[in-house]
């Protein structure tokens, strides 16, 4: 309503500031009363993006464990010399040293099950981790420069270090992975537009064989190209109980640390702003991510050697099942990922007995096909 002034009293006036005034102060309501209907529809959304599947989540962990106990005793038995099940449990639970069986399952095939298991728990975990903290689809240890990162840290060790207890070849494999992964995102990021899932993978291929090249050089200049043989192929054949020992507590940390960062990461997955906007301290729990990270993919390439897409592979079937929830994501792929390798393992040394094809070639088998597929989509939506 338009007032001349001309034509009011003062009275009129005022009259009509406190009615511009009321209707002023119920617009304001009225805004702030949507914005928080819409802030908790955002809300109730996030939610139910997050909301895992309990059943299937239930499914995975006590029928995956199960699984798990099952592929261990396969693979223990089955080998070059095969063994019956009654004599694994007895050789396990009422060991005789002076059984060659027994000594076989105890000195040999036992670390080497139960390596696989938890360095597939582990490459699987990093993987969640990485992908949930960049959404980035085709984050993987392998893909990223972690693992080169840490095989031309080894290959340093070997050539310069000689003799280095397993423990310091641990410290300097972390190193290399925060080196070759920090050359990978600082490469990425140097693009015109930023970082994008596939310039991240173009970074880590041109990382990846810069890394690798260092690495035969430096084999061939030392002739320590042996020692490194066993990394480029990868695999479970050398693990022995000392490095399990080593490795099991850093791992093991590792792990239970990438549960407790679960929620934190499962709001990053939905976005910066969101994980912001519900309270989260994104940079702290993307500093504590990548250490993590580093922890894990540096403590299995230290065993392995480079085994790649076990990080990528997992994460994506462990969502597909459970949803994205990553306080289901990452219990649920530790153990996902340990099946795949123990399985793997035991398929590498059926396949051509006595001979061992090595575990990463056969795990190559799944994962570049996928790779594919995940790089083609992500084509079509850049």
């Amino acid at each position: 309503m338009q007032i001349q002034f001309s034509e009011c009293t003062y009275d009129d006036v005022r009259r009509a500031n406190r009615l511009r005034f009321k209707h002023g102060e119920r617009a304001g309501e009225l805004h702030m009363t949507e914005m928080l209907e819409t802030t908790q529809t955002e809300r109730n959304l996030h939610l139910r993006k997050t909301r895992s599947r309990p059943l299937v989540v239930t499914l995975i962990l006590f029928g995956g464990i199960a699984a798990l106990v099952f592929g261990i005793a396969l693979s223990v038995s089955f080998g070059a010399a095969d063994i019956q099940f009654l004599t694994v449990w007895e050789a396990v639970f009422r060991y005789n040293p002076e059984l060659t069986q027994h000594q076989i399952i105890q000195e040999i095939r036992l670390p080497r099950v139960l390596g696989g298991a938890l360095v597939g728990a582990g490459f699987a975990v990093a993987g969640a981790l990485m992908q949930g903290m960049t959404r980035n689809p085709m984050a993987d240890s392998g893909l990223l420069g972690l693992n080169a990162g840490a095989g031309f840290m080894l290959a340093v060790c070997f050539a310069f270090l000689p003799g280095l207890p397993f423990n310091m070849l641990l410290l300097y494999a972390f190193l290399g992975a925060a080196a070759g992964a920090g050359l990978v995102f600082g490469i990425s990021s140097m693009a015109k537009g930023g970082m994008s899932p596939v310039r991240l993978v173009l970074a880590g291929a041109a990382v990846n064989a810069l890394l690798i090249a260092l690495s035969e050089g430096i084999a061939l200049l030392f002739r320590v190209g042996q020692d490194l043989a066993f990394w480029y192929a990868g695999g479970v054949a050398g693990t022995k109980w000392f490095q399990l020992k080593i490795m099991f507590p850093w791992m093991g940390g590792a792990i239970i640390g990438a549960m407790i960062l679960s929620r934190s990461i499962t709001m990053l997955s939905l976005g910066e702003e969101v994980a912001v906007g519900l309270g989260q301290r994104t940079k702290l729990v993307k500093l504590a991510g990548t250490v993590i990270v580093l922890i894990l993919a540096g403590s299995a390439v230290a065993v392995v050697g480079s085994v790649g897409f076990i990080g990528l592979i997992i994460p994506h079937l462990t969502r597909f099942l459970v949803g994205v929830d990553y306080r289901s994501i990452i219990p649920c792929s530790a153990i996902l990922g340990s099946l795949l390798v123990v399985f793997a393992d035991l398929a590498a040394r059926m396949i051509n007995p006595p001979y061992e094809t090595p575990i990463g070639a056969l795990i190559a088998l799944i994962g570049v096909p996928f790779f594919l597929y995940l790089a083609r989509k992500e084509r079509r939506e850049l």
